[in-house]
C-alpha cells in the first residue's frame, strides 16, 4: 500500500470534463497477445500463415512471426453447468462468417476437422487440428458482435 501511495502521491483525479478529452481515455488495454508454445513452432507458423491465411505478421527474426490478427475479443465463461471444462481451462476459438463455406475451404487445404459442425446456442462449433498437438475450434458467431 505504501509503493501505490508514493507512486501516487501529488496525482489529482481528473474531472470528468478533462478526462472526456484525455488521449488514454477508454481502455488501458490495447489488445491481446496470443501464444502457442509447441515443439514445432516453424510447422505451426506455417499453418497459420498457409492455412488458416493469417498473412499480415511481423517477422522479429530468424523466421519467428508474430501475426496481426483482423479482430479478436475475449470471453470469461461459467463453469457451472454440464459438460463445462475445468475453471482455469484455457482455450482459442477462430470465428468467421460462414462456417459451411470456411470448413470447405480449410479442408481442401489439408485441414483436419475432430467434430461435426454442431449448434451450441452462442453459435455454429467445429474443431480441427493444428500443428504441435493443438486443436483449435472454429464457430460462426449467432449473436451480432459489437464494434
Amino acid at each position: 500500500m505504501r509503493a501505490w501511495r508514493a507512486r501516487t502521491a501529488g496525482r489529482r483525479a481528473l474531472s470528468s470534463l478533462e478526462w472526456d478529452k484525455h488521449p488514454n481515455r477508454g481502455s488501458m488495454i490495447k489488445g491481446v497477445h496470443t501464444m502457442f508454445y509447441t515443439s514445432q513452432a516453424k510447422e505451426l507458423r506455417e499453418f497459420l500463415r498457409d492455412k488458416l491465411s493469417l498473412d499480415s505478421f511481423t517477422d522479429t527474426g530468424e523466421g519467428w512471426l508474430i501475426f496481426n490478427l483482423p479482430e479478436a475479443d475475449m470471453g470469461a465463461h461459467p463453469t457451472d453447468h454440464a459438460g463445462s471444462p475445468p475453471s482455469g481451462t484455457k482455450d482459442i476459438s477462430f470465428y468467421c462468417d460462414d462456417i459451411q463455406a470456411t470448413v470447405k475451404e480449410l479442408k481442401a487445404k489439408g485441414v483436419e476437422f475432430t467434430s461435426d459442425i454442431e449448434d451450441r446456442g452462442y453459435g455454429w462449433v467445429t474443431r480441427f487440428k493444428m500443428p504441435g498437438d493443438f486443436e483449435a475450434e472454429l464457430y460462426q458467431p449467432s449473436y451480432q458482435k459489437n464494434k
